[in-house]
């Protein structure tokens, strides 16, 4: 929970969060655009393959060649399909490519992926060349005080502009343009990436009738796997009712009956057989609170999202920073969702993971409030049939929400979720 401090202190923390998420969003933009020069490449490879067969028509060759062209071209836009999904909205790709050359050129899905492998083998590129160019002199630039002895003054120093490095002093002029190219890299490569993603996005998407179709079978699938989590949790707290309270309610009953027969004839028995009712009628009450706590948390309604969330790090265990900002309070069902996905998260954690530490964000961007789990340690999680993740999955697209996963053998796990916000 969030406390009142010096209007100073507020400012250096609104700042220093400004400036971590600013760094984040670098890295990830870095990331997407050395994605897109993979992607790119591939493109290259494709519209070289294209031309060639194309160059081989006039013989013959070509013509055999042309759905197999067309076929490679599908597979590179749906790499870079799968790309973009992992970054944002999802882009479902069409069917198959039409046999036949004639059928093939009049399908509309195909022309738009040799419009977009022609744009992104060209300018997704060069955006890419450039994205990972800057960073690299940055580096470069940053860190040359430290080897510019190495090499002799004539050799001069990196970056675009030539100038003979006399000494020390030059060195560290360098070192202030890596500063510069830094600054460059912070304040451009979100749009970077942005930019060699749009015609991915553009041209790769389908169109609007196709995807409300599309968009209608994935309500009526998420809608079905609601239903499906409903089923479920209906199950789960009839067991918890059935194994649990009931039974301890009717060894209540038991024992009551049995005092009552007791108390005239034997009352020392009656008073042990009451202290054993009440004990059970205690269990009873506890195991009643415990399936309320499940259904929806009291302390969501007590303290808010972010009070719930620190009582889930306090009990973590692994240490567990809780990071929330969000403004005013979501609809009650998204934010029990989310104490949910939290507490599996965190209970995955501790129990799989092997990290020393973990950190939970929460965010609330436009309509939309986002989650981010992530631990440091060995990674390696999988969605199995039966595991947690597969739970948080369902639950997550019950909501119309989205799930990602990134998990490397090694570490770090990082889950990141995004439901919409509601009123």
């Amino acid at each position: 929970m969030r406390t009142t401090d010096d209007p100073a202190g507020a400012r250096w923390r609104s700042a220093r969060r400004y400036l971590r998420d600013r760094a984040r969003d670098s890295v990830d933009a870095l990331e997407h655009l050395v994605g897109g020069l993979g992607t790119a490449l591939l493109a290259l490879g494709g519209l070289s393959y294209l031309v060639a067969v194309v160059l081989a028509v006039p013989v013959g060759v070509g013509l055999l060649l042309v759905p197999s062209a067309l076929r490679v071209v599908r597979a590179v836009a749906d790499r870079e399909r799968a790309r973009l999904s992992r970054w944002g909205p999802e882009i479902i790709g069409p069917g198959p490519v039409p046999a036949g050359a004639r059928a093939a050129l009049r399908d509309g899905a195909v022309r738009r992926d040799l419009a977009w492998l022609l744009v992104h083998a060209t300018g997704g590129f060069v955006i890419g060349l450039v994205g990972l160019g800057l960073p690299l002199y940055a580096v470069q630039s940053l860190t040359f005080p430290l080897w510019f002895w190495l090499l002799p003054a004539e050799a001069g120093g990196p970056g675009l502009v030539y100038w003979r490095i006399e000494g020390l002093l030059d060195a560290l002029a360098v070192g202030l343009t890596g500063v510069g190219w830094l600054a460059v890299v912070v304040g451009l490569g979100p749009g970077m990436a942005r930019l060699q993603a749009w015609p991915g996005r553009r041209l790769l998407a389908p169109p609007a009738d196709t995807d409300l179709s599309l968009r209608v079978a994935e309500l009526t699938a998420t809608r079905a796997a609601a239903l499906d989590a409903h089923a479920v949790e209906l199950r789960r707290i009839e067991r918890s009712l059935h194994d649990g309270a009931q039974n301890r309610l009717v060894a209540v009953t038991v024992l009551l009956g049995a005092a009552r027969r007791a108390v005239a004839r034997d009352p020392v028995f009656a008073g042990d057989v009451l202290e054993r009712a009440q004990d059970a009628a205690e269990q009873a009450l506890a195991e009643l609170r415990g399936v309320v706590r499940g259904i929806l948390p009291p302390v969501l309604a007590d303290r808010g999202l972010a009070g719930a969330l620190g009582g889930l790090a306090a009990s973590c265990g692994v240490p567990c920073r809780v990071d929330v900002e969000v403004p005013g309070r979501c609809a009650a069902s998204v934010e029990a969702t989310a104490y949910f996905v939290v507490a599996e998260a965190l209970t995955n954690v501790t129990r799989h993971s092997g990290a020393a530490s973990a950190t939970v964000t929460v965010r609330r961007a436009g309509a939309r409030l986002l989650l981010r789990v992530a631990d440091d340690g060995h990674g390696g999680a999988e969605e199995r049939d039966g595991s947690g993740l597969v739970g948080i999955r369902r639950r997550v697209e019950a909501y119309d929400g989205r799930f990602r996963l990134t998990s490397p053998v090694g570490g770090p796990t990082t889950m990141e979720v995004e439901l919409p916000c509601g009123s």
